[in-house]
């Protein structure tokens, strides 16, 4: 196989896959190997057998319905915002061909020991036991604000200025308590803390708008989910890069990188393989393919995938939620998250929930950590539990031609992850990322 090529890609994960897949649609000639034999890499969607070898190698795993493959656990769990980027990259690549999704049922928050949910439309809004009666007027004000906020109509702007004034002066400006600031920074902003309170408004403005706008695209909460599982959105960008000439190898170690060069000026140009050399001089690839070329960020991430035998309690038997714990209602620096699916997703058997909990590790007992969203859930046939160092690289990959992706983090959508395709993107191409509107007849994305 000894070939060259534009570009080599290491690793399936979703950045990778993406990259591939929008490179290959580019006229790019691309290899895309993978040392697994499997699809996603740290974003893979694992079946039962390929869980318990990965999490409990050596422990009991409980008796449980269906067969192996009926069950797709997410290693990385996020939802899309209907609204959000990685939606748009979906049906700008029309990989919605290959993915049906569905929607959340709904978006809850914990408040004060118990939770609820986070009002979809005004009529719950106003019902929300979220907040008192006068609150709920400021908190209609405030979102009346930046619903009708133009940048062009300094009469919208109510004197404030989204780039100069902080978020918390912005909150104050409309007299609102701290229980809905935490409520709107976390469960509508979906800011993991409390950082952004004092950074300018903008960035919080354009989350909400988000969040409103990817509410208001479907009805029940801002989230979609493709069936199957997340590792069903590499696959689709795979698939898409193959249509367009891409080469995929999967369950293809590295057996030597090749380099053209010395010291500062290295640089990549090529990979060796069983299957032979390929050369290209560029490479893209995730933090586990070049070790000595990324740095922790000093971030690790917990994940307990949790298996229930009946939905979760107090979300009206709702098949599918996201339930944020806001960082300060539990003494921490950073919220925690859980992402509950069904069968109705295809994740699991019937009679099965699905509770993934994540968050940022703060202490010496992570474990512990998790404990007020393990309250939530009420009884688990079984937990599996992962803890992950975020790594990132060390430089811009523009010298040396290697450039590699971020580690996915704790937060609850793909916002973040996309903004590192499009940081990628640009760097690779030295051109921004365009995306083009499709016809609004084929917009529409799979989401029942």
């Amino acid at each position: 196989m000894d070939e060259n090529y534009d570009v080599i890609v290491l690793g399936t994960g979703l950045t990778e896959c993406i990259l591939s897949g929008l490179l290959s649609v580019d006229g790019k000639k691309v290899l895309h190997i993978d040392r697994q034999d499997f699809y996603g890499g740290e974003s893979a969607s694992l079946n039962l057998e390929q869980l318990y070898k990965k999490f409990k190698p050596s422990g009991q795993k409980p008796e449980l319905q269906g067969r192996d493959r009926d069950w797709c656990v997410d290693l990385i769990p996020k939802f899309l915002m209907a609204n959000g980027e990685l939606t748009n990259i979906l049906v700008h690549t029309n990989v919605t061909r290959y993915i049906e999704f569905k929607q959340i049922g709904g978006s809850y928050v914990y408040r004060s020991g118990k939770i609820a949910k986070v009002p979809s439309n005004e009529k719950e809004a106003l019902s929300s036991s979220l907040m008192g009666i006068f609150e709920k007027r400021r908190m209609q004000k405030f979102l009346m604000f930046i619903a009708d906020y133009d940048e062009e109509n300094a009469s919208t702007h109510k004197g404030l200025d989204l780039d100069k004034n902080t978020m918390n002066e912005i909150y104050n400006h409309f007299g609102l308590d701290s229980g809905t600031k935490d409520f709107i920074g976390h469960a509508m902003a979906l800011w993991s803390n409390d950082d952004y309170l004092n950074e300018p408004a903008r960035p919080t403005y354009e989350r909400i708008l988000l969040y409103t706008q990817s509410v208001m695209k479907y009805g029940k909460s801002p989230y979609i989910y493709p069936l199957y599982g997340l590792g069903e959105l590499p696959q689709g960008f795979a698939r898409l890069s193959a249509i367009y000439g891409g080469t995929y190898m999967l369950d293809t170690p590295i057996d030597e990188i090749l380099y053209e060069g010395e010291g500062e000026n290295k640089k990549f140009a090529g990979v060796v393989t069983k299957e032979g050399t390929a050369k290209a001089p560029i490479v893209i690839a995730d933090p586990t393919y070049f070790p000595d070329r990324v740095k922790k960020t000093g971030q690790r991430v917990i994940r307990a995938m949790c298996i229930l035998d009946h939905p979760v309690p107090n979300t009206n038997d709702l098949d599918s939620v996201q339930i944020i714990i806001p960082q300060n209602q539990v003494n921490r620096k950073n919220d925690i998250y859980i992402a509950v699916l069904s069968s109705v997703h295809c994740v699991v058997p019937k009679g099965y929930y699905l509770a993934i909990i994540s968050t940022i590790i703060e202490t010496e007992t992570p474990h512990v950590e998790l404990e007020p969203a393990f309250k939530l859930l009420g009884p688990r046939i079984d937990t599996l539990m992962g803890i992950a160092e975020l790594y990132e690289p060390k430089d811009d990959g523009t010298k040396s031609g290697i450039f590699l992706s971020k580690s996915y983090d704790a937060s609850s959508h793909f916002e973040s992850t996309t903004d590192d395709v499009k940081d990628l993107y640009f760097r690779i191409t030295g051109s921004p990322l365009v995306l083009k509107q499709r016809p609004a007849e084929e917009e529409e994305l799979n989401a029942s």
